[in-house]
């Protein structure tokens, strides 16, 4: 790494860490009635929501709402999630197209007929609203669209270069994505599934490898508050079965035989492998899915874990400590983007090239 990199990445994460102080004292000054929460605030800072929350001014939240989109007994319901004003406690009842609204946690509930506000049990779940069909535009679905233009933007831009280049150099953003093109064929696709079929799946392995590192990258911007669609479940659960489904529709006579009736080894432990083999297809998927998942969301919760330390102590002697560790943190979480983008698409590489392996005699 030359030094200017270093100096990039050291005042890119001192940033991320300076911005994620302001955040977490922002959730302190909005809860000054109730002590501090460490986690209720990094839960409400990793998971999804409605709307992309900047900053407070004077005691009110400035944020960007996200449209409410939901199907109800009375059809298509739909208003701007700006209505709750910032409300996650079920108190604000947003009326529309006959029916009444509350969020709690950043699920939307529909209040029974009669009913004028929600009411909870001893658990503190409600009881007289249920959930409608919610098809909303959240800030996860509003990235995933960004991340998408982002990556048409690039491609398109790449491959307009080289069509314009006339010595076949590249030229502008061309230049800085060859290498990494280059990278993900020679370093994954061709040594994971072989000089003569990996061409087919390269499509695949760009695709994922750049969208996983792109969507990452953005998960650690704090202004995204939260934004962090690989640190979603379904996200990865999605990723995770297309890899799966190429896999087994790429699969050739020898890869099921090795499945189902694995050669060369004695009839009775021909019939002990086979429902293992089959349990390991589908474990290969769920490992994909959880690791991504895991080691997204495991670093931005240990940043905020760090920086709620501050607010826990109620003492600023210890925010050089937390902001220094956080800074170390978020420098790691800045590699690990990239890192887990290839991980993922290696491993997907190495399924497809063991699904496609020729018998050798």
């Amino acid at each position: 790494m030359t030094l200017k990199t270093f100096r990039t990445v050291l005042f890119t994460a001192l940033f991320f860490a300076i911005s994620l102080v302001g955040y977490a004292s922002e959730d302190k000054e909005s809860s000054d009635e109730k002590e501090f929460d460490p986690k209720e605030m990094i839960l409400h800072h990793v998971k999804d929501g409605h709307s992309f929350h900047l900053w407070d001014w004077n005691g009110h939240a400035v944020s960007i709402p996200l449209p409410i989109i939901l199907w109800t007994d009375n059809g298509l319901t739909t208003f701007s999630s700006g209505k709750f004003h910032h409300d996650d406690s079920g108190k604000v009842v947003v009326e529309d197209n006959g029916g009444k609204f509350v969020k709690f946690h950043e699920k939307i509930y529909q209040l029974e007929e009669g009913a004028t506000s929600v009411v909870f049990d001893d658990e503190h779940h409600p009881i007289n609203a249920a959930k409608p069909l919610n098809i909303s535009i959240t800030r996860n679905v509003f990235m995933m669209w960004i991340s998408v233009a982002v990556l048409l933007l690039i491609f398109l831009t790449t491959a307009r270069s080289y069509k314009n280049s006339k010595d076949g150099v590249p030229t502008g953003i061309a230049g800085f994505m060859e290498p990494l093109i280059l990278f993900v064929r020679d370093e994954i696709g061709i040594p994971m599934i072989g000089e003569h079929k990996y061409k087919k799946y390269m499509p695949y392995l760009l695709t994922i490898f750049f969208f996983i590192w792109i969507n990452n990258i953005f998960g650690l911007i704090p202004i995204l508050n939260g934004a962090n669609l690989s640190g979603n479940i379904a996200f990865t659960f999605t990723l995770a079965m297309f890899t799966f489904i190429i896999t087994t529709i790429s699969g050739n006579k020898n890869y099921w035989k090795h499945i189902f009736w694995m050669p060369g080894v004695p009839v009775p432990m021909k019939i002990f492998l086979m429902p293992i083999e089959i349990i390991g297809m589908f474990v290969k998927p769920i490992s994909l899915m959880i690791r991504l998942f895991a080691n997204i969301t495991a670093g931005h919760v240990i940043i905020l874990a760090l920086m709620s330390l501050i607010f826990v102590f109620k003492s600023v002697a210890i925010a050089p400590v937390s902001v220094a560790f956080s800074l170390f943190i978020t420098v790691i979480e800045i590699i690990v983007t990239a890192i887990q983008a290839y991980i993922f698409t290696i491993l997907s590489a190495l399924y497809f090239g063991m699904a496609t392996e020729e018998e050798h005699h």
